[in-house]
């Protein structure tokens, strides 16, 4: 009898994907991602702001130079929130194939969300390489740096952040696990980050990043909550 109820519990334990909840996580990465965020913007204006690429030369090492410690704070916990992002993707992946999901969709949703976390997680240790003591008095080794930190975090972010938004986007449309509407926006946001790519030639169209940036935390977190954990959604393929 005890063998019988441990074999039921087994096979029910089976019947579900066993990892954390990936909705909590996408909330992590979101929450620690724009803590970091808000040390180094100013929604009033009346404080020093992260300069963009667009700056003179004098004002990006300014900024340096003065607001060591917003850096500092700001690389904390970005590099913290790549962590949890890392867990979203290898997470998500895996509940791709649980459901049954067997072609290259989860690995190329798993390429470029690992792609994601590691440029995130490197943009910001330079960040503290940026803000160590003295560093700022180096006027070309900040110039250097600056300009990594927003290609790294920028484009180097936004273009495999929209592989994995395709990848995850079309394996869960053709299995039909996913609302169309959530799969639409999905593809909606990888488009825009790959055409973020074009921002490295066409400087007008650096809008593109934060347009897949900022709209991806919702997409991450919805996902996140709807993917289906049940076995009963598994998709047969050959």
């Amino acid at each position: 009898m005890n063998e019988a109820n441990e074999f039921s519990r087994e096979s029910l334990k089976q019947e579900r994907h066993l990892g954390p909840n990936i909705g909590v996580l996408a909330i992590v990465f979101t929450l620690l991602f724009n803590i970091g965020l808000s040390f180094v913007i100013s929604f009033s204006g009346n404080r020093p702001y992260f300069p963009g690429p667009w700056e003179s030369a004098d004002t990006i090492v300014r900024y340096f130079r003065d607001q060591p410690m917003d850096v500092l704070r700001c690389a904390f916990f970005q590099f913290g929130s790549a962590i949890p992002l890392g867990l979203v993707v290898v997470n998500m992946v895996s509940r791709l194939r649980f459901l049954g999901i067997r072609a290259a969709g989860p690995y190329i949703a798993l390429f470029g969300g690992l792609l994601t976390a590691s440029t995130l997680a490197l943009s910001a240790l330079i960040e503290w390489v940026m803000a160590y003591p003295d560093m700022a008095q180096d006027t070309g080794a900040i110039r250097a740096l600056y300009y990594m930190v927003f290609a790294i975090g920028g484009v180097g972010y936004s273009v495999p952040l929209g592989i994995f938004f395709a990848g995850v986007s079309v394996s869960a449309g053709i299995a039909k696990i996913l609302p169309k509407w959530l799969t639409v926006f999905g593809l909606v946001l990888a488009v825009c980050g790959e055409l973020s790519w074009l921002s490295l030639v066409f400087p007008k169209l650096i809008f593109l990043i934060p347009l897949t940036r900022f709209p991806g935390f919702i997409w991450l977190i919805i996902v996140g909550f709807m993917l289906p954990r049940s076995a009963s959604k598994r998709v047969i393929q050959d």
